[in-house]
């Protein structure tokens, strides 16, 4: 951990993820993820936090091991075909970590998920948030769509509003 990360979880407040994720904006990224599960029986979750703060930013805690903290506390794990999948965002570290079930990791793999990180990463570089956002909930609709195709009507089994923590 160096004082230059602390030091950015420091000063981002949650101002600043309210002006990039308005209401409207927050608005969109719910229809982008209805919208992806309607081609796919997953479960497509989005959570944005502005910086770590407490015990997770002193220990050094990573945008990854954060992930998988959210991960399991929204019980993302808890499908019926171990198909959820989080996007989720570190705004102070511009970062993106993608972590899915069993079910769909599988398929797709760490190298599938890191390049739709990637492509999300350089919109946010450009300042395009809402958009690197919509279009990485795409991509991952697509490989959901591939693995686990919508057949008929499921339960839609976690919220799809987003999360801003």
């Amino acid at each position: 951990m160096g004082i230059g990360r602390v030091s950015k979880h420091l000063i981002e407040h949650r101002w600043r993820v309210r002006r990039i994720f308005s209401p409207q904006v927050l608005a969109l990224i719910e229809q982008a993820i209805k919208a992806g599960e309607a081609t796919h029986s997953g479960q497509v979750r989005f959570v944005v936090e502005g910086a770590l703060d407490g015990m997770p930013l002193f220990a050094g805690q990573s945008a990854r091991e954060r992930a998988f903290d959210i991960f399991s506390h929204l019980r993302i794990w808890d499908t019926a075909h171990n198909n959820g999948v989080l996007i989720y965002l570190l705004l102070a570290d511009r970062k993106v970590e993608i972590v899915a079930d069993r079910g769909i990791d599988t398929k797709v793999g760490a190298v599938g998920w890191q390049k739709i990180c990637a492509a999300m990463e350089s919109d946010f570089k450009s300042g395009n948030f809402s958009g690197g956002v919509i279009k990485g909930i795409a991509a991952v609709s697509r490989e959901l769509a591939t693995y686990f195709p919508k057949r008929g009507t499921g339960p839609n089994e976690l919220p799809d509003a987003p999360v801003v923590l």
